[in-house]
């Protein structure tokens, strides 16, 4: 078996192994408070109230899209324009106006779930 599988191999264990954790740690909080006589309407509160969870993660990946979008475009002005090198101004600009639309969705997403 050479090391190119073990690579697949490995990350698909621990993807299984993260959910396995979150599941069965879930269970065992959850098994708790049923025995301390907890009423188990708790479990679901708050799935009907606020915005939807799909809805937040459209308008993130939006802004962190446009973001990314408007970065490569910005990159690509300074490096046509300046005599910056392309390898240094391409991710840095990328990176913080992905970082700026991440910030602007989370505040939209902020304000759509107080509506």
């Amino acid at each position: 078996m050479g090391p190119e599988i073990l690579i697949p191999i490995s990350m698909f264990l621990m993807i299984f192994g993260i959910v396995y954790l979150i599941y069965s740690t879930r269970n065992r909080e959850r098994l708790a408070l049923i025995e301390k006589g907890v009423d188990a309407s708790i479990f679901l509160k708050g799935r009907n109230n606020g915005f939807p969870a799909w809805k937040v993660l459209v308008v993130n990946l939006a802004y962190l899209l446009i973001g990314s979008g408007v970065g490569i475009f910005i990159a690509l002005l300074i490096t046509t324009y300046t005599s910056l090198e392309d390898g240094a101004v391409y991710p840095s600009i990328i990176f913080i106006l992905a970082g700026v639309g991440l910030l602007f969705g989370f505040n939209k997403a902020k304000d759509l779930d107080k509506e």
